[in-house]
């Protein structure tokens, strides 16, 4: 048996009992290891899913050129997708992303533009506001905006939910991940809640960013916002994939809590992840040693793999730089 192309080996990711971070966990711990999807991230899934609604909506025609925002994942998915079929692909990025990220896009064959971190987003020089200024400019061109999108939280409510309720035999009552976007932890909570409404779902989030205290107060307070380093969660905007009501808790990490426990996760667990992977199993252990017991099965999704992050995480120098390592 073979595949037809790349894009058919999306999903049904592996479920990883984590054993060594997890000291003073009473709960069973397992990891989503979503690097095993074939552009090594969970964005791969909602990647393909925005295309190929795209294309049933005739939004997209072939030969069309697919623009996008992004940290870097959400784009090796598109580009994937877009090699399947056959359509080219311009990407905005901001400049805090590894040199690796965007060096990895180039490989696939995307245009990649540069754009500043500090500014707002509705700034002419962010990276939304470039991604959407060059799709006016472009004809057929297709902006999935991952952000707004709700094909987003659909692939993960057909796909990534499913299966983690089928890996864990229903057994699942707590389940974290890191929210960006939204769509990862709407589209698999929805799912879930619907298989047991007393399922906790607990959100990742950084410090800079404005999720959990507009979840906790309703208010949207820019003085949340500032600048941080870890890649791929928290935001400044109100994505609508992420839906509130889906989220029981957020819990925010510190860049450096993030870093050093993405680098156990190598050392210990010998699994290879990226950044914001760090940043979901230290909130989620945090939330567990305080509220789950024995009887509980926690699911944690690892989004991504640890070569976009080979200059900063992984690097001892880029470490003591920021003094995350003595």
């Amino acid at each position: 048996m073979y595949l037809n192309n790349i894009v058919e080996a999306i999903g049904n990711t592996p479920l990883v009992k984590l054993n060594k971070v997890t000291e003073g966990v009473k709960a069973t711990v397992l990891a989503k290891v979503e690097y095993f999807n074939p552009g090594n991230s969970v964005k791969d899934r909602m990647a393909l899913r925005m295309i190929e609604d795209a294309e049933k909506a005739g939004i997209i025609k072939p030969g069309g050129t697919i623009i996008e925002g992004t940290s870097g994942n959400t784009g090796m998915g598109l580009a994937l997708a877009a090699i399947a079929k056959g359509y080219k692909c311009i990407f905005t990025m901001s400049d805090k992303q590894s040199p690796e990220k965007i060096n990895i896009l180039k490989a696939v064959g995307a245009e990649v533009v540069v754009c500043p971190t500090n500014v707002a987003p509705e700034h002419p020089d962010s990276y939304y506001s470039v991604a959407k200024r060059l799709n006016q400019e472009i004809t057929n061109s297709f902006y999935p905006n991952q952000y707004d999108n709700l094909s987003n939280t659909a692939a993960h409510y057909d796909t990534s939910g499913p299966e983690i309720w089928q890996q864990t035999d229903g057994k699942i009552t707590c389940f974290a991940a890191g929210v960006g976007t939204g769509g990862t932890i709407c589209g698999i909570s929805k799912y879930l809640k619907e298989q047991n409404a007393d399922l906790k779902v607990v959100g990742i989030d950084t410090y800079g960013s404005v999720f959990k205290k507009y979840k906790e107060t309703g208010v949207f307070d820019e003085n949340e916002i500032y600048p941080y380093a870890t890649e791929g969660i928290g935001e400044d905007i109100l994505p609508k994939n992420v839906d509130f009501s889906l989220i029981d808790t957020f819990i925010k990490v510190t860049d450096k809590d993030g870093a050093l426990m993405t680098r156990r996760l190598a050392k210990e667990e010998g699994l290879f992840v990226g950044w914001s992977c760090g940043s979901a199993v230290y909130g989620a252990l945090e939330y567990a040693k305080e509220h789950l017991t024995e009887q509980d099965t926690l699911v944690v999704v690892l989004p991504d793999h640890g070569t976009r992050y080979l200059g900063k995480i992984y690097n001892d120098d880029w470490m003591r730089a920021q003094g995350y390592l003595d």
